[in-house]
């Protein structure tokens, strides 16, 4: 991490990018293989610093995943509140997985990194989860009027499904992804959105 960059003018608190530090580190290793020390050199402080925002590293992580869920949740509202009605909602599902890849390492520990690592990074997650749900009924109720709430609510779990399993492939490079490329993998999964919302197209 460059001294410029940490000394921007729009520069983050010292939580903040402890947050942001660790989150690269996070994505890029084994969560438990990363120290607070690793977390303060990244961040270019001394581990006491850390110590005096964060309690330990997993409150770190939790921390950061906190962050970016609630910055999930943001796009996800304003990707509803911008959707016009009756149209299709691939567009809005596609929109959502390119600002995932611009947050790519923050999605990468959401998603993949801190998978099984504590409690409460889980009870986080699924309490995102539930958040992202209702808001993907929200957005299915505007995109197609005459759906019934089961129908929705059965809808939007299939959507999640597939933002989160192309959230996943994208973050990893998997195969999928690496044979499709990005182009025509986004263009697939904003299809394969139109299919699940509307399975009559």
């Amino acid at each position: 991490m460059t001294t410029s960059r940490a000394r921007a003018a729009h520069r983050p608190s010292r939580k903040q990018w402890v947050i942001e530090a660790a989150t690269e580190l996070f994505a890029t290793q084994p969560p438990d293989e990363v120290t607070v020390a690793d977390i303060a050199a990244r961040a270019e402080m001394t581990s006491a610093a850390v110590y005096y925002h964060f309690s330990s590293k997993d409150h770190v992580l939790v921390e950061g995943m906190r962050v970016f869920a609630a910055a999930l949740r943001e796009q996800m509202e304003a990707l509803t509140e911008a959707h016009t009605p009756d149209s299709d909602i691939g567009p809005a599902v596609t929109a959502l997985l390119a600002w995932l890849g611009e947050h790519r390492s923050a999605a990468t520990v959401f998603f993949v990194s801190s998978a099984g690592m504590s409690q409460d990074a889980e009870a986080l997650r699924q309490a995102s989860r539930t958040e992202l749900v209702r808001e993907l009924v929200l957005l299915i109720r505007k995109a197609r009027t005459s759906v019934s709430d089961a129908e929705a609510a059965v809808i939007a779990l299939g959507l999640l499904a597939l933002l989160e399993t192309a959230a996943i492939s994208q973050v990893r490079g998997d195969d999928v992804y690496r044979s499709l490329g990005h182009r025509s993998f986004v263009r697939e999964v904003g299809l394969l959105a139109e299919r699940i919302a509307d399975p009559a197209t």
